[in-house]
């Protein structure tokens, strides 16, 4: 393996200032958690420039921010929408309750009940990422989910109408105009005009990233996110042009994004590079995206198609796209990552706007531990059990008994005891003491 481009800056220089953004968020959730809707106001003033008499959307401005977007958006969000709610819907037809006698008279089940009330985040500043309402708040919907919340930020102290309208049409139940920590902090902690939730999902910049990880606990958050991620794995048969296009697709998310190609070919290695720079020349974003190149950019050339799913397993990127000749052979050959894009028609852009699954996803090498958002994040997974039959209760009453002694639980011990000695007629001093001669 050998680099034809290393990124010229680490992770460890990329996170340099993660002690300063967690001083700021910490500073900023402490006084709302102190001050309410006075604290989330000033906040928003000072870092939106947003002051209006009520931050909740009122149904009118709702329907005239709707009544701003181009009718092809509209069709457009709809379409997207529909995409999402299916693949959502059938995940949710995968997840089945159940209930089972485990042994005669011993019944247990399982049951996936949904969040009462989400709060869902949809960031705006550089970028409107109205397809964050699609992934958080319609997927929220089709879980089961009674009351959603969405915030999204002003952009230039002026309402995003597109964003808005997708977060109205994915179902979102109130609608805040809102950014940043202060909307995180006011959702997770409640104030005197915002609801209080159970759980916060959507992307964010790093001060909202770092606002849900110490939120986390107080509420339960779908991911701890960092900048977006691509890798594209690429054999000797892919199109340069289209490593090159893609990798910048996803630089330009942000000046930190990992945009890194692996492959077997050094001569795809080489092209790739040159049309980056090409590129770099015309992309409307190359001001973003340059520097996400130029500092977290790779191009890393294996010895063979199975090294590099190797190497790109290792990285366990966000979004992992396949540019190979036989590009399933992926399914049995990486287990770590967050999305997975097959083939050269089937772009990670896809994923991030309209194809249908979940574009809120594990970065940072997360992804050999979790999976990305999706139905079951909003629903628990809760369990129930009834013993009804005599004999069955006393014979795990005396197992209970034996097993709670051996951990010297001697209260949990007596509970089982108890059972034993009703159903099964066993007799222990304590009970005898306790009772007297009380017929059991």
């Amino acid at each position: 393996m050998r680099h034809l481009k290393s990124a010229s800056k680490s992770a460890g220089e990329k996170n340099a200032n993660s002690a300063n953004v967690a001083s700021l968020v910490r500073k900023v959730i402490d006084d709302i958690r102190v001050n309410g809707d006075a604290a989330v106001r000033q906040y928003s003033e000072k870092f939106d420039s947003w002051s209006p008499p009520s931050f909740k959307l009122s149904d009118e401005q709702i329907q005239e921010a709707i009544a701003a977007v181009s009718e092809q958006t509209i069709k457009d969000i709809k379409e997207a929408q529909s995409n999402v709610r299916r693949f959502a819907e059938a995940q949710r037809a995968s997840l089945k309750d159940f209930e089972i006698e485990l042994q005669p008279g011993v019944f247990l089940g399982q049951r996936s009940l949904p969040i009462h009330r989400v709060g869902a985040y949809v960031p705006g500043g550089r970028y409107p990422l109205l397809a964050s309402a699609h992934m958080t708040i319609l997927t929220a919907k089709v879980a089961g989910v009674k009351h959603v919340i969405g915030c999204t930020p002003p952009i230039a102290g002026r309402i995003p109408h597109a964003t808005i309208a997708a977060m109205h049409l994915a179902g979102a139940d109130e609608i805040y105009l809102l950014g940043g920590v202060q909307a995180i902090a006011a959702m997770a902690l409640g104030t005197e005009t915002i609801p209080k939730v159970d759980f916060l999902a959507g992307p964010g910049n790093a001060f909202v990233a770092e606002g849900k990880r110490q939120l986390f606990g107080e509420v339960g958050i779908d991911l701890f996110a960092g900048p977006t991620e691509i890798l594209v794995v690429a054999d000797e048969h892919a199109d340069p042009y289209t490593c090159a296009v893609d990798l910048l697709s996803q630089a330009e998310h942000g000046p930190d994004s990992p945009a890194i190609l692996v492959t077997n070919s050094e001569a795809v290695g080489q092209k790739t590079l040159e049309w980056v720079e090409k590129l770099l020349t015309i992309l409307p974003t190359a001001n973003i995206a340059g520097v996400a190149w130029e500092s977290f950019g790779e191009v890393i050339v294996t010895d063979s198609l199975d090294e590099a799913y190797a190497v790109a397993d290792e990285y366990a990127a966000e979004h992992v796209e396949i540019l190979t000749k036989n590009p399933r052979e992926a399914l049995d050959k990486m287990s770590h990552y967050g999305a997975i894009f097959l083939g050269e028609n089937t772009c990670v852009s896809y994923g991030d706007k309209c194809i249908g699954t979940n574009h809120v996803l594990p970065t940072r090498k997360a992804a050999r531990y979790t999976g990305g958002l999706w139905v079951g994040k909003y629903l628990r997974t809760t369990t129930y059990q009834e013993v009804r039959d005599p004999q069955a209760s006393g014979e795990l009453g005396r197992l209970c008994g034996r097993a709670s002694r051996a951990e010297n639980f001697e209260g949990h011990a007596r509970s089982g005891d108890l059972r034993a000695a009703k159903h099964l007629k066993d007799e222990y001093e304590w009970i005898v003491v306790s009772r007297g001669n009380e017929p059991l």
